[in-house]
């Protein structure tokens, strides 16, 4: 067993193997192969300082991942857009409750996949606090914590997310996170990763200028708006 570390890597997964309706542009730099996913899942048993989270709400979440997750003792954090559920490729309502009955988590990725520095204020209340009452009417439990769209963030969007009482903000920055923190930084699969990936994520130093320009991005992101 990997001994807890002073921070933690969080690792984010939005599409797994064939794809099961028409991708955004793009978006398919993030779909990544079923070896791929399990190579990383592999590398991740046993390792403490390490979270799993899902963006998007895909049906590869529960056809997947799940029983993936499942044979090898790992629990993550589904991240689901409530206004697309039901749709083609995407998670229903019964696929979310089977992702909490199997003992996953389930939070807000926002109700459409819009950009939350975009959003008008009926928009953002959509986005925000509709989304998280529907996704705590359907787990039964309540939903506060969310994975901003796109990674796409700016004083304003931090401002409503504590003032909705959001209790966790995952975003795409990249790099290594301090456990409690409340804005936390993920790492992104994509199609190109091989079996190296994970442990270079996981157990890597990134180089000075990385670690540098990772620093002021987030804070530039902190206080642009």
């Amino acid at each position: 067993m990997h001994a807890i570390s002073k921070n933690v890597v969080n690792l984010t997964v939005h599409g797994i193997g064939p794809t099961a309706r028409e991708l955004d542009p793009g978006e398919d730099a993030t779909w990544v192969g079923v070896e791929q996913f399990e190579q990383v899942l592999d590398a991740v048993v046993g390792r403490d300082d390490v979270r799993i989270t899902f963006d998007d709400g895909n049906t590869s979440d529960v056809e997947i991942a799940l029983p993936r997750l499942l044979e090898r003792g790992l629990t993550a954090e589904f991240f689901v857009l409530a206004g697309l559920l039901g749709e083609p490729g995407r998670l229903d309502a019964d696929g979310v409750r089977e992702l909490v009955a199997a003992g996953m988590l389930v939070g807000s990725h926002g109700w459409a996949h819009r950009d939350w520095r975009r959003l008008d204020e009926s928009q953002a209340d959509e986005e925000i606090a509709g989304a998280h009452r529907l996704l705590t009417e359907l787990t039964g439990r309540r939903v506060s914590r969310v994975a901003i769209p796109f990674g796409s963030y700016d004083r304003h969007v931090l401002s409503r997310l504590r003032r909705a009482e959001v209790t966790r903000a995952y975003t795409s920055d990249g790099g290594h996170a301090r456990p409690g923190s409340w804005l936390q930084p993920r790492n992104s699969l994509r199609h190109d990763i091989d079996a190296t990936w994970a442990p270079r994520v996981m157990d890597g130093t990134p180089s000075l200028p990385l670690r540098t320009r990772r620093v002021a991005a987030r804070a530039f992101k902190r206080v642009r708006g």
